[in-house]
């Protein structure tokens, strides 16, 4: 159904209410993939093993040391990395200083950066100023994390995740156009489960052709972490016919990079979304617009924008 509707979705992205509404029929994405083998991550050993529950395949890791997992690079699930108290006052802030807007899928979002025109690939500052005051900690704690110290936030975005609605995010890659390397997510309230499924390069949804335009290398303080930039074809065969299923804890980090973030498309199904989620996501330029990049002068004055914070009690809703 390619039409805007007024819970915010549009195109083939649909809510629980528009699709009673206009009598949409979804198929299940999750009876889907579970016809396929699924491997859930252990945070305890950064390794994935046969089950769909990560929470299940935990309680098994004593007895993960004589199971071999399967090895993906490019997967970071830091718990805890906001305390309670943290979480509560970011979820206060953005309920109360900011405003929401609907997003689709039965998401609401709060964002911040440069507009962006994914379509023609244009790029410009807009509105940009810079990001919230009460969400600056965030960003600083990111230099604590070895594989995010050099990390320079040019978007921010707010997003909850309502299950009255049906909340859930379609497979995708984050476009390659414009995001780098690192993709970062902040779990503010809820826990909730990134489900990960092998990309069919059949064609070219999210611009993956642009990683010819620059190496990965240049991204030189977080390539002593990724032994594999990329994995060939031949390895990634094992990966066929199996849905990876990775934890996102309240109050977690999450990080995809390297071959977990540009082989593999992510969602989060609404079967995984039981409560309120309220998570932000982070993301960096390419290399084509840092310093000495191609596009250089057109990313210029927005990672001016990004080191600004603004007071937000001034604009309380």
């Amino acid at each position: 159904m390619n039409t805007t509707r007024p819970c915010g979705c549009k195109g083939m992205r649909s809510c629980l209410k528009c699709e009673q509404d206009f009598q949409i029929e979804k198929v299940s994405l999750r009876e889907n993939l579970q016809k396929f083998e699924s491997l859930a991550f252990c945070v305890e050993c950064d390794r994935f093993y046969p089950g769909w529950e990560p929470e299940k395949v935990r309680q098994q890791h004593p007895w993960h040391q004589e199971q071999v997992g399967v090895d993906l690079p490019g997967v970071v699930v830091k718990e805890n990395f906001l305390t309670m108290k943290e979480g509560q006052q970011l979820l206060d802030s953005l309920d109360h200083l900011l405003p929401w807007t609907l997003s689709q899928s039965g998401r609401r979002k709060q964002n911040f950066g440069p507009k962006t025109n994914f379509k023609r690939r244009k790029l410009s500052n807009g509105q940009f100023k810079g990001f919230p005051d009460f969400t600056a900690f965030i960003q600083r704690r990111f230099k604590e994390i070895k594989i995010l110290d050099n990390f320079q936030t040019i978007e921010q975005c707010s997003l909850e995740y309502d299950p009255s609605k049906g909340a859930s995010i379609d497979p995708h890659i984050d476009d390659c156009w414009i995001w780098g390397e690192r993709v970062v997510t902040v779990n503010c309230l809820g826990n909730a489960v990134l489900t990960l499924t092998l990309y069919e390069e059949t064609k070219d949804l999210h611009n993956l052709n642009n990683l010819q335009k620059y190496n990965l290398a240049m991204v030189a303080n977080y390539q002593q972490f990724l032994r594999e930039p990329l994995f060939s074809k031949k390895k990634i065969q094992i990966f066929e016919n199996k849905v990876l299923r990775i934890p996102m804890p309240n109050l977690s980090l999450i990080v995809l990079y390297g071959p977990a973030r540009y082989q593999f498309e992510h969602s989060v199904l609404r079967e995984d979304v039981s409560e309120r989620r309220v998570c932000i996501a982070y993301r960096e330029f390419t290399t084509m617009y840092l310093e000495d990049g191609e596009f250089s002068d057109k990313g210029k004055e927005i990672l001016e924008n990004s080191l600004k914070i603004y007071r937000t009690c001034e604009n309380k809703i």
